[in-house]
């Protein structure tokens, strides 16, 4: 696992689908923007739109590409046009697959009392780090509900990003106990899908942010 850990944990926002989302995230503290390349999934952006936030990004984040068990060709043609930093893979892909494309990876993992994290993480070693995500109606992402953070193996937290019904009343909390290096957020900042609300995304990152002042991470 290669996540980067520090004093601070990195917040994403993810389910972009305007660059004036993307440059508010950014400007209210938010380090990373997520983009989601799966048609079925409300929040879904074409690459001509993606291009658009890539821009409003630019040197302020990081840019990561959701994909949910993908075709080689359409995660290439999806780079040919946008330049994701980072890619993000929802489905069943193998290590082999996410590794293939020369870009960091993380690989979401759908949480459930059964998930052993420590096989997975062995599994995926060559990931930048694990995703934790809720399972629920057999979404991926962006659902608006949270799995039990007990969940999470002690000692694993600082090699994943925390995600799952998130939001400002609850990531106060999620840090303190799951010590995740950063943590994703996409329903809970929205006042519509895809759609990001600014005052949720600011009550989101202030709340982290007395976490972080403390050591957090």
């Amino acid at each position: 696992m290669h996540l980067e850990t520090g004093v601070a944990v990195r917040i994403k926002i993810c389910g972009i689908t305007r660059p004036e989302d993307a440059e508010k995230a950014l400007a209210l503290g938010a380090d990373t923007i997520g983009c989601v390349f799966h048609a079925t999934s409300a929040r879904h952006v074409t690459e001509a739109i993606a291009q658009d936030i890539q821009l409003a990004v630019g040197e302020s984040g990081t840019l990561v590409g959701l994909f949910v068990d993908p075709t080689v060709d359409y995660v290439q043609a999806v780079l040919d046009r946008v330049e994701l930093d980072v890619l993000q893979f929802h489905g069943e892909e193998s290590p082999a697959f996410c590794e293939q494309f020369g870009r960091p990876y993380l690989k979401a993992v759908a949480m459930s009392a059964h998930v052993d994290l420590s096989a997975m993480s062995e599994r995926y070693c060559s990931a930048r780090g694990l995703l934790l995500d809720s399972a629920h109606g057999g979404q991926f992402g962006g659902t608006g509900h949270r799995f039990d953070w007990g969940w999470v193996d002690a000692g694993l937290g600082n090699t994943v990003m925390l995600a799952g019904g998130l939001n400002a009343d609850n990531v106060g909390d999620a840090i303190r106990q799951v010590r995740p290096a950063a943590v994703d957020v996409s329903s809970g900042v929205e006042k519509d899908k895809g759609i990001k609300d600014s005052d949720r995304m600011r009550a989101f990152i202030e709340a982290a942010l007395p976490e972080i002042s403390e050591g957090g991470l």
